[in-house]
């Protein structure tokens, strides 16, 4: 099987737009749901729901792959799981280093569903001496003397970054020099790299930020909502029958 050092996906050649190929994961998320249930076709409408996306914009995403499906038909799942696995090279072996195994690594390096996805745990790699050997995920944690060494046995071009922000831009940069071309960073810190390097960042307290924008928006329109109308802002309780008759159905609120 292939490995990820030699075999780049082949999405910028071909020109795909990068929001695209940001949803064709989300595509293939729901294509797999679909095959595991053995549905056979599935219409742009049905596929365009279950991805959180418009019709229209699926279909011009998938005209970049060449699929336009079938009139009256629809798209041949099993073909379409393949052809977006193809693209975004998941149809080789990806051996992937996780650097830093704390809680947030080790859960990393616990999830299941990397292997199904075409992502092999290669190595785990922590600076702690106190974790050499551990087994984690049935991996043994190698120590950060040997990381380059590591990344040239096991071929990676793939590493995850989940250390403290004050390591992690020494850690990408051992990486990048080692060879690593693609980068995951947990770690909530903003990491330079050198042109032809990827790197992609998960933080999870922006996210959360986001959502309690959300919260505090749908509070204030809720709050300005009860002021506008404040009769339906009475707390509605159901009837009840009590020992002195029916009590009222609307109490104040």
């Amino acid at each position: 099987m292939a490995t990820g050092r030699t075999h780049r996906p082949a999405t910028r050649s071909r020109g795909i737009p990068e929001a695209t190929v940001a949803r064709l994961p989300l595509y293939l998320r729901a294509l797999t749901a679909l095959s595991e249930r053995s549905v056979p076709t599935v219409s742009s409408e049905e596929l365009a729901a279950a991805a959180g996306v418009n019709s229209a914009k699926l279909r011009k995403d998938f005209s970049y792959l060449g699929s336009y499906g079938t009139r009256g038909v629809g798209y041949d799942v099993e073909y379409l799981v393949y052809q977006i696995s193809r693209e975004l090279g998941l149809t080789q072996d990806w051996p992937v280093v996780i650097v830093g195994i704390g809680n947030l690594g080790a859960a990393l390096a616990n999830y299941g569903g990397f292997a199904s996805r075409g992502f092999r745990v290669a190595a785990l790699i922590d600076a702690d001496p106190e974790m050499a050997g551990k087994q984690v995920a049935g991996i043994a944690v190698q120590h950060s003397d040997g990381l380059e060494k590591i990344i040239d046995d096991n071929d990676v071009s793939i590493g995850v970054i989940t250390t403290p922000p004050g390591v992690a831009q020494a850690v990408c940069d051992r990486l990048v020099a080692a060879g690593v071309t693609s980068i995951l960073n947990f770690a909530p810190t903003v990491l330079s790299v050198p042109d032809g390097v990827d790197v992609r960042k998960v933080d999870l307290s922006i996210e959360l930020q986001i959502l309690a924008f959300h919260e505090q928006r749908k509070a204030g329109e809720e709050a300005a909502a009860q002021a506008a109308n404040p009769v339906a802002a009475r707390r509605v309780v159901p009837t009840e029958q009590g020992p002195d008759g029916d009590l009222p159905a609307v109490m104040p609120a």
